[in-house]
């Protein structure tokens, strides 16, 4: 009788096809786990925002008013484009944030995902701006969604599904 040792070429095509199985089902959940920890940045960085401006209120009875118009870091047609973070919001940073947060997936040549800001000092906005649909679960912030930009045909409420901002306000914000 010949012994032979090793593993015959099914055997080695098995365990190669059950290695691709498991790597395939590994990267999807890594996916998945990237996507849920840039939500949670951005959901912490909103709540953050919030405490800032609350704290600004508390002391100037005021928010910082850049004149009505948004502002952000990303490029954009409308607004005060292209500015650094820490001048998002005039007169945050340094005292009540050490830096302005921005949106992990920021590109701010194509205007998406980014923060941008709106005051007329009595109520402000805060937007969490032009995530994509597959980067981001929006329905599982329901209390973030945006009802101004939710494909609803409310403004104020959200009747919509087809959401493209999260967003934060004072309590009397009108439907920016």
């Amino acid at each position: 009788m010949h012994s032979s040792r090793g593993f015959t070429l099914v055997e080695l095509i098995v365990v190669i096809g059950i290695i691709g199985v498991l790597a395939t089902l590994g990267i999807g959940s890594y996916s998945n786990v990237q996507r849920s920890s840039r939500d949670a940045k951005r959901v912490s960085d909103a709540h953050d925002v919030k405490v800032a401006l609350t704290a600004y209120y508390a002391d100037y009875g005021t928010y910082p008013n850049p004149g009505g118009t948004w502002r952000g870091e990303c490029d954009h047609p409308w607004g005060t484009p292209n500015l650094a973070a820490n001048n998002v919001i005039p007169g945050l940073v340094p005292e009540y944030m050490d830096s302005f947060p921005s949106d992990p997936l920021m590109d701010k040549a194509n205007r998406v995902p980014c923060y941008l800001y709106m005051s007329n000092g009595t109520d402000y906005a805060f937007l969490i701006h032009g995530m994509s649909r597959t980067e981001t679960n929006y329905a599982k912030q329901t209390n973030l969604i945006d009802p101004t930009r939710d494909g609803g045909s409310n403004a104020c409420n959200n009747d919509g599904t087809s959401w493209w901002s999260w967003k934060i306000s004072s309590p009397g914000a009108k439907c920016w």
